[in-house]
């Protein structure tokens, strides 16, 4: 993508209060704090800028086991109790180091209600606790227990699709790699702005400081979820290096202000020269994150119809 040589004129007038009030807020950065801290800051910050969070006949809290003995939690939520629902595997953003179901409580909850379906938001292990490949095993772990359980959750284990903003959108182009080869058939996969890339690409350098995710914050996720730095070539975290013919098919939704927009148009490509059908959404004039913001920001809500109109594409509802 080409960027402005101003890139700050880019922005929505909305998107600019926003980053304006959040500036006059004085908040330390990411980078300065502690990873206690800033799950504490993240976990605080989540929901100030969210849509109310839509009415669940469903709110169920499920317990997944992982390859290692560990048990993971994760909230189920549907708005009707009606049987054999197709069913979306969230995973949260945060960097691998911040986040939780509660953080996209409200998010999850809309994208439930606008595609008819279940949404399974995955409490995966963190960083820096929990270091590379740990988030990637659990959310692989996650999408075979809940294959294999799906009936038992009134759910339907043949229309099942996986999702995820950010890291947790990471974490959805690996996964759907590793279903694929695990013989798992997924409707779609939906990703947020994901980080796909070993490097950094052009736009982390165009929007590195402003647009409230700033290149040092990537650097410090990072640095946390993988302090060896020889993994960032590792496919599962670096789809851009995977081989992904025979993946389930995407659906991307990008902020055209993002330090990760590069990435996520790099992968669109590499996944439509693999063979994937793609459906790639740039959304002018907004940063990431923006999908939390449905409150204030427009493109937030229309996001979600897009995704949800893929997910209901997918699921044949």
């Amino acid at each position: 993508m080409s960027h402005s040589r101003n890139p700050q004129s880019l922005l929505t007038p909305a998107m600019r209060d926003v980053l304006h009030a959040i500036a006059k807020a004085g908040r330390p950065p990411m980078a300065l704090l502690t990873p206690e801290q800033a799950k504490q800051a993240y976990a605080l910050g989540a929901g100030v800028l969210e849509v109310n969070a839509q009415k669940m006949a469903r709110d169920d809290t499920l317990h997944i086991p992982t390859r290692d003995g560990a048990t993971l939690r994760a909230k189920l939520w549907a708005e009707h109790a009606k049987p054999n629902l197709p069913v979306l595997l969230y995973f949260h953003g945060g960097g691998f180091t911040v986040g939780s179901p509660e953080t996209h409580e409200a998010l999850c909850k809309h994208l439930a209600h606008l595609a008819h379906c279940a949404v399974v938001s995955l409490d995966y292990r963190l960083a820096p606790e929990h270091t590379f490949p740990a988030a990637h095993n659990d959310a692989l772990d996650a999408l075979q227990w809940l294959c294999a359980n799906a009936p038992l959750l009134g759910l339907d284990a043949t229309r099942i699709a996986i999702g995820g903003d950010s890291a947790g959108g990471t974490l959805t182009a690996a996964t759907a790699i590793a279903a694929r080869d695990a013989g798992i058939d997924l409707k779609l996969q939906l990703m947020f702005y994901p980080g796909c890339s070993p490097e950094h690409m052009p736009s982390a350098h165009t929007f590195d400081k402003g647009f409230l995710l700033e290149k040092a914050s990537i650097d410090y996720f990072y640095g946390h979820y993988m302090p060896n730095a020889a993994d960032r070539q590792d496919p599962r975290f670096s789809p851009l290096l995977a081989e992904v013919s025979g993946v389930a098919p995407a659906w991307l939704g990008l902020a055209e202000c993002d330090p990760l927009v590069d990435e996520g148009v790099a992968y669109a490509d590499h996944l439509r020269l693999a063979g994937v059908p793609v459906d790639l959404e740039i959304y002018k004039g907004v940063v990431h994150s923006f999908i939390q913001m449905g409150r204030v920001i427009p493109e937030a809500l229309t996001a979600h119809m897009d995704a949800a109109r893929a997910l209901r594409h997918a699921f044949g509802v």
